[in-house]
């Protein structure tokens, strides 16, 4: 397989496990993160926590809200507030569309990575709704069978 060229490679720096596990998520959308230069020394360094984020619209545009970048070490000045909120670039009609979604039927816009797509930080948010208690036993209970079903299946293959 080839190795994806420079514009369309994709480094990971920080990915939200929890948030499959506490939410259903129902859509992805990809949105640039507006940063400045020392935060994005810091993303590269992999001092990123998206525990707490979420993303919320304000009039016509969407932030992240407590989203924590460590300060870099190496700045010359005053370096920003970790958990400033950051706004998303995003097109017009899918800010209407999120705020529609996000106002109307309560759902919630979760940061689920964050990554660099040919130099540009961006940030993967999903259309989350909030799973229940017995949603999440039912999810950890298929998680398991699932397992079980994995290990009789390659203890088979061995036995052959």
């Amino acid at each position: 397989m080839a190795k994806p060229s420079g514009d369309d490679a994709v480094k990971v720096v920080v990915r939200n496990r929890r948030a499959n596990y506490q939410y259903e998520i129902l859509e992805k959308i990809e949105a640039g993160l507006v940063l400045v230069g020392s935060e994005v020394k810091s993303l590269r360094a992999g001092k990123v926590n998206l525990a707490d984020a979420y993303a919320t619209p304000r009039g016509n545009e969407v932030f992240l809200l407590n989203l924590h970048i460590a300060p870099y070490d190496h700045v010359s000045f005053d370096p920003p507030a970790p958990t400033r909120p950051r706004k998303l670039l995003l097109h017009r009609r899918q800010i209407g569309r999120l705020i529609g979604k996000v106002t109307e039927r309560g759902l919630t816009l979760v940061p689920l990575a964050i990554y660099f797509r040919g130099g540009v930080a961006k940030v993967e948010l999903g259309l989350a709704r909030g799973k229940h208690k017995y949603d999440k036993r039912r999810a950890i209970a298929d998680r398991d069978s699932k397992r079980e079903i994995d290990r009789a299946r390659a203890q088979m293959e061995r036995e052959r």
